[in-house]
């Protein structure tokens, strides 16, 4: 059970359907569309630590765990699409990804698909990825060819985007990928819900042109130190940030928070 810290009341409710029950794929504005972000941090802020035996950082394995990723695939569950990187997919074909793009199989998310099923939601959300480089394994596009995988990119690189092509992908072109171009792309695809699963890098490209509605953050009570780290933000920011705490729970089990936040303004 987990103990409901904000607003005050020190209820308690079940990890289960706890973001679930926000159906956020109807949240958006009339015309617009709702992109939230999830992280899971260390208290001192490191979402991804350096492991020198893969070469990449990663979700230290300290502060992973199942009841986080329960929440993880309750927010895949409500979306439309999921922002990704390219790096992802490399990740995914060297068999270093945390794991393919939810929503989850088995019997501990069915309650989750057959909750798409009533809303009238794809079995999966769709796949936008954001890549300058195009360096995208073919092989790890293959694990996610049911569904309509869209890649947002600046390169001009008539080669690779023509094998994207010829794999079914749907390329989008502009001079710079930023967040503006981003949410329009996803309107002119009429998506209502965006679920952004990439890294520190895609985050701030979203918030450089505050397009980011929600994030919800997982914090574990451990200190992780490290130098070579990531955070929620690893670059400069023309503006800070300002977001309002909407919801908090204590997760005893654990030793965990559970935050959700709204983006409101910037400074």
């Amino acid at each position: 059970m987990l103990t409901q810290l904000y607003p005050a009341s020190g209820d308690s409710c079940a990890l289960e359907g706890l973001y679930l029950d926000l159906n956020l794929h109807q949240q958006a504005k009339a015309g617009d569309v709702f992109i939230y972000a999830n992280y899971i941090s260390s208290l001192d802020g490191r979402i991804a630590l350096y492991n020198a035996d893969l070469g990449d950082y990663e979700v230290p394995t300290a502060i992973a765990n199942g009841r986080d990723w329960r929440l993880y695939q309750e927010l895949a569950g409500q979306a439309d699409v999921m922002l990704t990187s390219a790096r992802y997919f490399r990740q995914l074909a060297e068999g270093k990804a945390q794991d393919l793009l939810p929503v989850g199989s088995g019997e501990k998310y069915a309650d989750i698909k057959t909750w798409r099923e009533k809303q009238a939601l794809k079995a999966q959300p769709d796949v936008m990825v954001l890549s300058n480089s195009l360096d995208i394994p073919l092989a790890a596009l293959a694990k996610v060819q049911e569904r309509k995988v869209i890649v947002l990119t600046a390169s001009k690189d008539g080669q690779k985007i023509k094998q994207l092509e010829q794999v079914g992908v749907q390329v989008l072109q502009a001079e710079q990928v930023t967040g503006a171009f981003v949410r329009q792309s996803l309107l002119d695809l009429n998506y209502r819900s965006a679920y952004l699963i990439a890294g520190p890098q895609v985050h701030a490209t979203m918030l450089k042109d505050d397009c980011v509605d929600a994030l919800f953050l997982t914090t574990h009570f451990t200190l992780l130190g490290g130098s070579k780290i990531s955070g929620l933000v690893d670059v400069d920011l023309p503006r800070a940030q300002v977001l309002t705490l909407i919801s908090s729970y204590l997760d005893t089990a654990q030793n965990q928070m559970f935050q959700r936040f709204e983006y409101v303004n910037s400074v």
